[in-house]
């Protein structure tokens, strides 16, 4: 009699696990559905300044801008290099990007190091004021900004030493950017042993041989997702270098795109191929650290 129960309590069992394997594949569908849709909706502005950018100006006045093109080739990208000049903009991009990435992640670094393994009494306020450093609007503060630059530049006679200059532009995204570094870094800091700071400790070493020769080596994977998202960032901006920055041969990549504009008509295919050239580094830049990229972004989200 026994054994007629538990078969039928199997049975039961068997069909409740089955229903929640059907629900849970529904589930899926219906996810798998919906990311694809996204997917294509966050593809679709690309795919079509791509394909904006292979045709004639003069097919789209044509024919207009939905129909099916006679010619596609590169020829809005010749023009887009020689009149944007990209030699000297990219230069100067690399210029600011390079530099003010490095700042970010080794101050940001340094600082997460410095509130997640050592204990004193304002090290929780100083990550939350550096974190909140971080949300300010950019409009909000650049008058003040502005005014701070001058003001250097008097202290020092010369007023353009951070006011239409390279440096300033670093400082102001340093400035920025550094309080999410700093949350990103602590967050993951969080997740590695204590065991391994007091081992290192215990060995007698110093300060900046803790955070350089066992620190620094665990944070690869997050430092180079970090970096990903910086060199992204600040290579897109356009504001600081616009609002910091006077003369227009001193500014990034971004800014040399108003070059493709014209006085009464603008050629948007023309405009499309020169922000298809502008992307190619940061595209190079993520293809290069993708693994790094992708391993960074999960390896904090669980302990071990």
């Amino acid at each position: 009699m026994s054994s007629v129960t538990e078969n039928k309590y199997e049975i039961i069992s068997e069909k409740k696990l089955q229903k929640r394997k059907d629900a849970q594949k529904v589930k899926d569908r219906i996810i798998s559905i919906f990311i694809g849709l996204f997917a294509l909706v966050w593809l679709f502005p690309i795919a079509w300044t791509l394909f904006s950018s292979l045709r004639p100006y003069k097919d789209v006045r044509a024919n207009g801008i939905f129909s099916f093109p006679n010619t596609l080739n590169f020829d809005n990208y010749f023009e887009a290099i020689r009149r944007m000049e990209l030699p000297q903009y990219f230069w100067n991009t690399i210029a600011i990007t390079v530099p003010a990435v490095f700042l970010i992640l080794l101050l940001g670094s340094l600082m997460a190091f410095v509130v997640t393994r050592y204990s004193f009494k304002f090290n929780v306020a100083l990550l939350l004021l550096f974190t909140a450093g971080n949300l300010l609007p950019a409009q909000l503060v650049f008058i003040p900004v502005f005014k701070m630059y001058l003001a250097i530049g008097d202290l020092v006679g010369d007023r353009r030493f951070l006011y239409d200059s390279p440096l300033g532009v670093i400082l102001i995204h340093v400035a920025f950017q550094m309080g999410f570094a700093t949350f990103v870094l602590s967050s993951y800091m969080k997740t590695i042993p204590k065991e391994i700071s007091e081992s290192a400790q215990v060995d007698g070493a110093s300060v900046f041989t803790h955070y350089f020769r066992v620190m620094l080596p665990l944070l690869r994977p997050p430092l180079a997702s970090l970096g990903v998202l910086m060199t992204t960032w600040i290579y897109n901006d356009f504001f600081w270098a616009l609002v910091l920055m006077s003369t227009d041969s001193k500014r990034p990549i971004t800014s040399a795109l108003g070059r493709l504009q014209g006085e009464f008509v603008t050629d948007y295919n023309l405009l499309a191929a020169g922000a298809m050239i502008a992307a190619i580094p940061t595209l190079l830049v993520f293809f290069v650290l993708r693994k790094q990229f992708v391993s960074g972004l999960t390896l904090g989200s669980t302990k071990g």
